[in-house]
């Protein structure tokens, strides 16, 4: 029996895609991924339908270095509703509390934000893509069932007021992997003695990639199949901020083959990027005690 071919075209590289309101993060990726006719796609970080923003999609071989881009931080610009409860901690749920919100002051409200900077723990909600005995939460919730959830610890390392005006906040957030925007939504709206959930959410940044250079699902569809292409980035510029280790040609050839080797004089300690010569991109590896690049993730020649 003949294998069954892919279909799509072999296209490697980075689309940075402001995602819509209104659709999952796995839709939008479909929506590129057929735009582009790519063999092989997927988006580094889960938006949900309420939230938009930034969402880097990788194409082809760039799905090797997603995983980085899943683990970096995560920067949101979000709305939080006072007063107002609802069963998701966001717009779409349905209000299950209401009570009153007290007259606030700038400075409460900058003092209560920081209660909730550095390392905190969060309880995931239950309207969450996380699995419980192999069902996502959210269809459990979605059926009426809630179950215990575990504690995260999570960092914010940044989270400053923005806006705020009777009853509704605006806040900027620069956190760690696996926080929960909404979770601090209603945390905040306790410690300000009323409830409150997520009423909008933004995206502004994931690892080093800004929302002011991703492109829309409308920009793609207008564009030229040549157009397209153009608007990816290089795989390697999910990790511009680690060191670059070059090897030569010869030396190269046996990384390729998933060897160690040594670099001579190398300074840098953990992951680094690696290239033969100047240009050519190969993956990614980690430095060994002896001096020697162990690969960790190579790309296909």
């Amino acid at each position: 029996m003949s294998r069954r071919r892919n279909k799509g075209r072999v296209v490697n590289g980075i689309l940075l895609l402001d995602k819509p309101l209104g659709i999952t993060s796995n839709r939008a990726l479909q929506r590129v991924k057929r735009l582009f006719n790519a063999r092989k796609a997927g988006h580094t970080g889960n938006l949900d339908p309420m939230a938009g923003g930034v969402l880097p999609i990788c194409l082809g071989e760039a799905t090797k270095m997603s995983a980085f881009l899943l683990d970096a931080d995560k920067r949101y610009r979000g709305t939080i509703k006072l007063g107002i409860r609802t069963s998701s901690a966001d717009a779409e749920g349905e209000v299950i509390e209401q009570l009153p919100v007290p007259e606030l002051q700038e400075q409460q409200i900058t003092e209560v934000l920081a209660r909730f900077m550095g390392k905190i723990d969060q309880i995931p909600p239950m309207y969450s893509a996380l699995k419980h005995q192999g069902q996502p939460l959210y269809k459990l919730a979605r059926q009426g069932f809630e179950v215990e959830r575990k504690p995260r610890s999570v960092t914010i390392h940044k989270l400053e007021l923005l806006h705020f005006d009777g009853d509704e906040l605006t806040i900027n957030v620069h956190c760690t992997k696996g926080t929960y925007v909404r979770t601090l939504a209603e945390d905040i709206g306790a410690a300000l003695n009323c409830c409150a959930h997520l009423s909008a959410l933004v995206r502004t940044k994931a690892g080093p990639f800004e929302l002011a250079d991703a492109v829309t699902l409308e920009q793609l569809e207008a564009a030229a199949q040549p157009e397209l292409d153009q608007l990816l980035l290089p795989m390697e510029s999910a990790l511009l901020d680690w060191p670059a280790v070059e090897l030569p040609r010869e030396t190269a050839h046996y990384f390729r083959k998933g060897q160690p080797v040594f670099v001579p004089q190398i300074s840098s300690t953990g992951w680094v990027r690696i290239y033969e010569g100047k240009e050519r991109f190969l993956g990614v590896g980690t430095i060994l005690d002896d001096g020697r690049v162990a690969p960790k993730r190579l790309l296909s020649a």
